[in-house]
């Protein structure tokens, strides 16, 4: 009996010294080099483990962090997420703003092209009847722009106008020997439709650019939309509970004289989850968004391409003009029906000024090899391609 009392004593003393042994304060200077290299400068980081009783984050047994060093650990904690998260989303914000970019310049210049060509090609084919009223196509194109930068204009009333107004400059061209006033003006314009003088063409084209125009804008504010987007999810504010989450896991191992020890993948991800709940809310919209983009693209390739229905703009008001003259004597008569006989303006008969004195040459055809670039770089195919692989990020 007394020999297994012996036994007994002989081991709860090597048990008690095994388990003091365990709890010998650890050296923390391991704890202060790390501290130094992530750039704090901790004069008063402990030489080694003090009790952990006035810490709130991190366990309170035996720890290498005063209270100063936990606060500063939640800050940088804070910091660090938060320029993390700005970090990483920059090549997302970057390709929305160089693609609204790219897309806003190639735009605008190709209007500012056709407007130019246009002109050229009229001055140099009509002379001066185009001039004495070319700004009834400036207005045009100043509309069209209007509408892109995201003006309140009804595309189909303002070409359904230009129509009436090019019908009201050249029934007045065609019919000198009158005097066509303003009343005689709004009359003829009432019968626009009913006259259809210029044939097919106005309607064909009002459908096209009407299409191609909402397409373009409809994509250029969708790359502005998603550049704000992108840019108002990088800026991360962290919520006390997720500087707290964060501190633990990526500051806690430092105030048990661990700095090295990396969390799991499973936790890390949990706390990321919390801290980004609301931009993970996002996700489902995102991926709507993504959706119409692409969709908008693909059109923008195909029947919706501004690019051709722009560039060739000049050719088709031409032929317009043409049935215009073709059919001048039939629409004059019609008008006169409708709206009355005008005084004669003493300037000698029709016969003395005809139509071909007016409009004396027609347009060469539209040749699509002709498309040039822009200085915005290329072409509106190869951006609407480059851009469908660049937005599609999940």
């Amino acid at each position: 009996m007394l020999r297994i009392q012996t036994v007994l004593w002989t081991f709860f003393v090597v048990l008690s010294v095994a388990v003091g042994a365990d709890f010998k304060p650890r050296n923390c200077s391991e704890v202060r080099e790390a501290s130094v290299s992530k750039g704090f400068s901790f004069e008063n980081v402990p030489l080694q483990e003090i009790s952990g009783e006035h810490l709130r984050l991190c366990p309170q047994g035996n720890t290498c962090c005063t209270s100063e060093m936990e606060d500063k650990f939640g800050q940088q904690s804070k910091w660090e997420f938060e320029n993390l998260v700005e970090e990483t989303s920059h090549d997302l914000r970057s390709t929305f703003v160089s693609r609204h970019k790219k897309f806003d310049e190639f735009f605008l210049e190709l209007l500012e092209n056709t407007e130019r060509s246009l002109n050229e090609m009229f001055v140099r084919t009509y002379g001066k009847p185009y001039m004495q009223n070319s700004e009834v196509f400036q207005n045009l194109f100043a509309e069209l722009k209007r509408y892109y930068t995201g003006g309140n204009v009804n595309l189909e009333e303002m070409l359904n106008d230009f129509w009436s107004r090019l019908l009201e400059r050249m029934f007045t061209l065609l019919n000198s020997q009158y005097i066509i006033t303003e009343d005689y003006l709004e009359c003829i314009s009432k019968y626009t439709d009913q006259l259809k003088p210029f044939g097919d063409v106005p309607r064909k084209l009002k459908a096209q650019v009407t299409r191609a125009f909402i397409a373009a804008r409809t994509f250029v504010q969708g790359l502005s939309v998603g550049r704000e987007v992108a840019n108002r999810v990088s800026k991360v504010s962290s919520t006390p509970a997720c500087i707290r989450a964060l501190t633990k896991m990526m500051y806690c191992p430092y105030c048990q004289a661990m700095p090295s020890v990396k969390p799991c993948n499973n936790y890390c991800l949990n706390v990321m989850k919390g801290c980004l709940a609301n931009q993970a809310d996002l996700d489902p919209e995102w991926n709507q968004y993504v959706d119409a983009m692409l969709l908008v693209a693909q059109r923008l390739e195909g029947p919706f391409n501004i690019e051709s229905v722009m560039e060739p703009i000049d050719v088709k008001i031409s032929e317009g003009i043409m049935n215009m003259q073709d059919n001048s004597v039939q629409v004059s008569y019609r008008v006169f029906q409708g709206c009355g006989q005008p005084k004669p303006s003493g300037m000698g008969s029709r016969s003395t000024r005809g139509v071909s004195d007016v409009f004396n040459a027609r347009f060469r055809p539209y040749s699509p090899e002709e498309r040039p670039t822009t200085a915005a770089g290329t072409s509106l195919d190869r951006l609407a391609s480059l851009s469908s692989l660049s937005i599609h990020v999940r």
